[in-house]
């Protein structure tokens, strides 16, 4: 097996101290490594800086799902705690969710108390159960917004405030992500004024990013990992700029890895689509679109970080992970965040 298929490549050590539990504030303060994937160059940088590595025409794709405060803690009808975590809508009354405080066995038939909210689990799938609420639509979404908390993974040990785990251009219309594009987060009103004023492109795609964003890999050749589906959507008027932007030899600069997905599975010929997308990109995998790409710091071993070490380089890569780790730089979904070109 070749080491950039070996998983243990893609392991590292990180100090505790550097996994971010809040964002920096303002957002747009946090610390840029920029990386030139060619000349194999490490810069650091303050975010705010960087317009400085961006040229007039460029074109910045960011994913404006919006997240949902999917987590939800009530109480069972016959009492005691019980938590769920909002995965997928099913229709417009019923959620596919992950159910915790109640066992699998009691869990078919059994109602669900939040204040003003009340469920009932219909049905199990694998690991997931079928939850239908009392209320649906547009009552039911403001119901969740309301009582819901935003899910942060696992390493965030504070209850994250809903404006800060949000992006300030996720769309309303466009709700359905369980976990943050974290990429864009950094973006502020200030930041995509310096933009504009840059003549920065500024383009919208959407993908609903799941839990399996989070799962680590475990096979030990990573070509056999099974990679999870996530929906995603292009438009009509979108597609017609990207492809003209493209013909242009204008640059493609995917914020998030999310974005990169999307661009990926819909190029090198852009039209209008939507649906489910596994596009699982390793080392070895030959872009089609992105010319750069803006992205955090990415946990070991997942398929995050097998997306980014595929367009810059294991080896790179992992020089500049050591870098950042070195100069302390914050990792992950409140961290700091890399340039790469």
């Amino acid at each position: 097996m070749k080491k950039e298929f070996n998983l243990q490549t893609y392991n590292f050590e990180l100090p505790k101290k550097l996994i971010a539990q809040k964002p920096a504030k303002p957002a747009d303060t946090c610390q840029l490594l920029v990386l030139d994937k060619n000349k194999k160059t490490i810069t650091d940088e303050n975010f705010l800086n960087l317009t400085k590595y961006l040229q007039y025409g460029d074109v910045l794709v960011f994913n404006n799902s919006k997240v949902i405060p999917a987590r939800l803690i009530g109480k069972k009808e016959t009492g005691g705690k019980i938590e769920i975590l909002l995965l997928q809508q099913i229709n417009s009354n019923t959620w596919q969710c992950l159910v915790g405080g109640l066992p699998i066995k009691k869990q078919i038939g059994a109602t669900v108390l939040f204040s003003g909210l009340k469920g009932q689990i219909i049905n199990r799938k694998n690991n997931t159960a079928h939850i239908k609420f009392n209320l649906s639509g547009k009552k039911l979404m403001d119901k969740i917004f309301k009582l819901g908390q935003m899910p942060t993974p696992p390493y965030i040990k504070r209850l994250a405030k809903q404006n800060e785990y949000q992006n300030i251009f996720a769309n309303d219309k466009k709700i359905g992500s369980v976990a943050a594009p974290t990429a864009g987060l950094h973006f502020t009103k200030r930041m995509l004024k310096k933009l504009e004023e840059k003549g920065i492109q500024i383009e919208f795609i959407t993908l609903h990013v799941g839990l399996g964003t989070f799962s680590p890999i475990k096979e030990k050749n990573i070509t056999k990992h099974n990679i999870h589906s996530e929906y995603f959507e292009l438009d009509k008027n979108t597609a017609k700029r990207l492809n003209q932007a493209k013909k242009e030899n204008r640059k493609i600069i995917a914020v998030g890895t999310t974005s990169v997905r999307v661009l990926e599975t819909c190029g090198p010929k852009f039209k209008p689509q939507k649906g489910q997308t596994k596009i699982y990109i390793y080392p070895g995998y030959k872009f089609k679109i992105i010319d750069a790409i803006i992205t955090n710091f990415h946990l070991p071993n997942s398929s995050l970080i097998l997306l980014v070490s595929a367009f810059a380089g294991t080896k790179f890569i992992k020089k500049s992970y050591q870098h950042a780790i070195k100069k302390k730089y914050r990792f992950y979904s409140f961290g700091d965040v890399m340039l790469i070109s």
